[in-house]
């Protein structure tokens, strides 16, 4: 038998237009279907609801069991790299205009939130990146990824080297403006802009994408998620990294930008029946011309 939740958390994308509203419709019928509801702190105090309990989200794995997001994509990576820790699993409410791993529309959420929180769901768990910069030795910054590691050129240079190793391989050279580093997630985020393919989020793998690469033997590869990937900067002023939204700029020569796969993974539940095709069918239009 299918096992309810007891107590959601609930996350908020608190600068979007009109969210305070609908974030207080959602808590209202998350405690209508029986659970006790928590608010995230930034998005309590943001929103200014005073109604529900208030938690760090370090703290979510004390007493919540699940934890609801309303907004888009960016709000869930957000919050995403900091659950995985936690084993704490997620459902997106899309408050936004495309997202893909926020895949409730805000005008069903009732219908999927009440069979969810019943414990009828399907669950899917999705790797992550994580790694560090480091510099004549010494790790200078730490990140976690959910969509890409992406590393680019300044804003004044015309293009950056990059030297890439997988383990003790060397792969290639790299002069372009950058190269994206994704997961199955963020296969379809700046690397598919950047021309990646769309790498389902079964398979354990990962899609390298040059950007504006100068040289066009250079083209987007797949690869097995395992080892360490290291990008070494040989040429570029102020390069910089980013992880997701963790960004450190101004790269030295020498620089070396190093990411495996992380130990933790997302969880996500999504509607009962839900399917990745169905999807990306619906975000890309992929049914446009279908008579």
């Amino acid at each position: 038998m299918p096992t309810p939740f007891r107590h959601a958390a609930l996350v908020g994308k608190y600068q979007a237009h009109g969210i305070t509203s609908v974030l207080e419709e959602v808590a209202q019928f998350l405690v209508k279907q029986g659970l006790q509801v928590s608010l995230e702190r930034n998005t309590a105090h943001s929103t200014g609801l005073t109604a529900y309990p208030v938690l760090d989200a370090s703290e979510f794995n004390s007493c919540c069991d699940v934890a609801v997001v309303v907004g888009g994509d960016g709000t869930m990576l957000g919050i995403a790299r900091e659950l995985a820790r936690l084993n704490v699993p997620l459902v997106g409410i899309n408050q936004g205009r495309l997202g893909f791993i926020t895949d409730v529309p805000i005008g069903q959420f009732r219908d999927a939130l009440a069979s969810m929180m019943a414990g009828d769901y399907e669950e899917e768990h999705r790797s992550m990146l994580e790694g560090g910069i480091w510099r004549d030795g010494e790790c200078i910054f730490e990140g976690l990824s959910l969509n890409d590691v992406v590393v680019s050129r300044g804003a004044t240079a015309s293009m950056v080297e990059l030297s890439l190793h997988i383990g003790e391989d060397f792969i290639a050279n790299i002069r372009a403006d950058g190269l994206v580093i994704a997961t199955p997630t963020g296969s379809t985020a700046y690397a598919l802009s950047a021309g990646g393919p769309i790498l389902h989020p079964g398979i354990g793998g990962w899609v390298l994408v040059p950007i504006a690469s100068h040289t066009l033997s250079n083209r987007p590869i797949v690869l097995p998620d395992q080892g360490e990937m290291r990008i070494e900067i040989v040429a570029g002023r102020d390069a910089s990294a980013n992880f997701d939204m963790q960004s450190l700029a101004s790269l030295h020569i020498g620089d070396q930008v190093r990411v495996q796969r992380s130990a933790h993974k997302v969880r996500f539940l999504h509607p009962k029946g839900w399917s990745y095709y169905a999807t990306l069918r619906r975000k890309l239009r992929w049914y446009e011309g279908v008579v």
